[in-house]
């Protein structure tokens, strides 16, 4: 691992009680929310879990145990102002161990989690993306060194609208302390060359002794410091009504419905929404069905069969009939708008 130590600007540090870790992370709302378990579902209890909520409040990933007592990820989708059945992701993500900590960027497809099921010790922090076509996840990669150390790692966040990201660690704290490192994301990934470095200072980059010998850019440090300064200071504006989030093209996005111009285009959304909810239902009663036939003798497989095939084709069925949809409220909208 000290082969592969990413080069990254860690622009500073805080020290804070373990309990109360999340209070350190000033994310921007077009981020997302961060939220202990027992905040987000009104608990009482000593469970670690965390909850990311999306930036319109419609999805959660959280931490939840599972019948052996330990944290897996699941997810929740929110219908008609209800939380839907959790699921849990599938199992190279909540492989042995614990698994808590996730984070989605906002291309919905990018996660960030952490386990202590395997890596350098402790929880490590991994990486991995959603497939839409497969409904599947890419196999987890872990971030490496300097994010992950021989202690616990967690918590990993990118703020994309100030361009800072965030992570705690457990490293050369005290027991009931955590330090939260606030940092400058590559936009790819970098790492120190391991033939020409003195192997001391490297070893020194991975464990992050000093914050100011990651400094090379000393202007993108001065100019990264104001973004969390501004960020910390930042005092978010009344929550605004939203009733959903549909983007007609590049530069425009709607979230209310007084917001459509075209009576034709707000007619179709709607039926879009009406069918929306009836494919995810739908989906959601696929991934039973299959989830049943894994574990199912012979004779239940049979008789279950033609159930999941038909339900495969409506819900491709769907899928198309929602694709078609939503081009067709786009051009309703647009032509109504020249």
């Amino acid at each position: 691992m000290i082969k592969g130590v990413e080069e990254v600007c860690i622009i500073d540090s805080f020290i804070i009680d373990k309990k109360d870790f999340l209070n350190a992370y000033k994310i921007n709302e077009y981020s997302g929310k961060l939220f202990t378990y027992n905040d987000f579902f009104q608990k009482k209890g000593d469970h670690t879990g965390t909850v990311y909520q999306t930036e319109i409040g419609n999805k959660i990933y959280y931490g939840e145990r599972n019948e052996k007592g330990e944290l897996n990820i699941f997810t929740q989708n929110k219908l008609s102002d209800e939380w839907g059945k959790p699921h849990p992701l599938p199992s190279n993500i909540n492989t042995s161990g614990n698994t808590n900590y996730p984070y989605i960027l906002s291309d919905g497809i990018t996660t960030y989690y952490a386990t202590d099921g395997e890596g350098l010790g402790g929880y490590d922090i991994y990486v991995t993306r959603y497939n839409t076509e497969t409904d599947a996840y890419l196999t987890p990669e872990n971030v490496g060194m300097p994010f992950n150390s021989p202690f616990n790692d967690y918590m990993y966040v990118i703020d994309e609208y100030n361009n800072l990201g965030w992570f705690a660690s457990d490293r050369f704290q005290p027991e009931e302390k955590v330090c939260v490192y606030v940092f400058i994301p590559n936009t790819s990934k970098q790492t120190y060359n391991y033939e020409t470095m003195d192997q001391k200072q490297l070893i020194q980059l991975a464990q992050i002794h000093s914050l100011h010998d990651t400094w090379n850019n000393k202007d993108e440090v001065n100019k990264a410091q104001q973004r969390l300064k501004e960020a910390i200071l930042y005092k978010p504006q009344e929550q605004q009504r939203i009733d959903f989030k549909f983007i007609i093209d590049d530069n425009t996005t709607y979230y209310l419905w007084e917001e459509f111009k075209s009576p034709k285009a707000k007619l179709l959304y709607k039926h879009y929404q009406q069918l929306e909810k009836d494919y995810l239902q739908q989906k959601e009663k696929l991934r039973n069905l299959r989830d049943e036939y894994i574990q199912a003798d012979k004779e239940t497989k049979v008789r279950i069969s033609p159930s999941i095939l038909d339900l495969e084709k409506r819900t491709l069925q769907m899928s198309q009939e929602l694709d078609t949809l939503e081009i067709d409220v786009r051009n309703a909208e647009k032509i109504k708008s020249k």
